[in-house]
Order: structure tokens, then C-alpha cells, then sequence
């Protein structure tokens, strides 16, 4: 009886924190792929949309788990299609993360709680459009700590 009561508490506890837990966002598989080859092509001045990347710092490494952050700001007047979002690790072959992000993308931006990052250096291109489809790509460099 003792024992049923404190294995619901456990579990109970456990339950309550679920949102406390990290979540895989890129595998030990994935980053010890090869990284992918070639040169990206980016283009001049753009009137899509910005994307910036809040946190964590743009070259500040971190430790795992972290929350990954980024803000979208469309321009013109238009909106963010947040459907239009893409989120790429760029290895060889490349790997689409944006079914793990699905519920963390708005029209704002991607805010991804305790995501789980193995150790090392890792490159991410985001893409977004706006309402009158002009799109942007970024890519950023997030350095994990062990």
C-alpha cells in the first residue's frame, strides 16, 4: 500500500515536470555525420523577412540542454507564413528538424525549450516567407560544450 502511494507521488511529480524536460533537437547520430559540402549561396539585400537569433548568443557556447530562440520580424507590412518555416542541420546529407520544432514555431519566431544538443559545433539554416512569399535564409552556428 506504502509502496503504491509513493510510486503515484513519483509519478505524479514526474508528470508535473514534464515541461521541465529536455527534448532531442539533434541526435548524437546526426552530428557525427559528415558536414555538407559546398559553399552557401546568399543573396544581397533582401526585403524578406529577418531572422535573428536571440538564444542562445550568436558565438557564445553553451551547455546542453539550452533553449534555442529565434525572432522573426517581416517587413512592408506583411506577415510571417509560419508554415513556411524550415529549420535544417546542414550535414551530409542534410536533416530536416523542423518536425521537432513544429510546436515551438509561431509568427514570431521558433522558441524551443531544453533543447538536447550533443557537444561540438553545429550549423542550422532557417528559412521563413512572408505573406507575399519573399523568402529569407539564415544560417547559424550553435558551439555546445561538453
Amino acid at each position: 500500500m506504502i509502496r503504491s502511494v509513493l510510486a503515484s507521488a513519483l509519478l505524479s511529480g514526474l508528470l508535473a515536470q514534464g515541461a521541465a524536460l529536455a527534448a532531442p533537437l539533434i541526435t548524437a547520430k546526426e552530428a557525427a555525420l559528415p558536414p555538407a559540402a559546398g559553399v552557401l549561396a546568399t543573396r544581397g539585400i533582401s526585403r524578406g523577412p529577418a531572422i535573428k537569433m536571440v538564444s542562445p548568443e550568436p558565438e557564445a557556447a553553451v551547455k546542453s540542454p539550452f533553449n534555442l530562440k529565434l525572432n522573426f520580424e517581416a517587413r512592408g507590412g506583411e506577415k510571417i507564413d509560419p508554415n513556411s518555416v524550415k529549420v535544417v542541420y546542414m550535414k551530409s546529407p542534410f536533416v530536416d528538424l523542423t518536425s521537432r520544432l513544429q510546436s515551438a514555431i509561431t509568427p514570431t519566431g521558433i522558441d524551443f525549450q531544453q533543447a538536447e544538443v550533443p557537444p561540438g559545433e553545429h550549423m542550422l539554416r532557417v528559412t521563413v516567407k512572408d505573406s507575399a512569399g519573399r523568402e529569407t535564409n539564415s544560417t547559424m552556428t550553435i558551439v555546445v560544450n561538453k
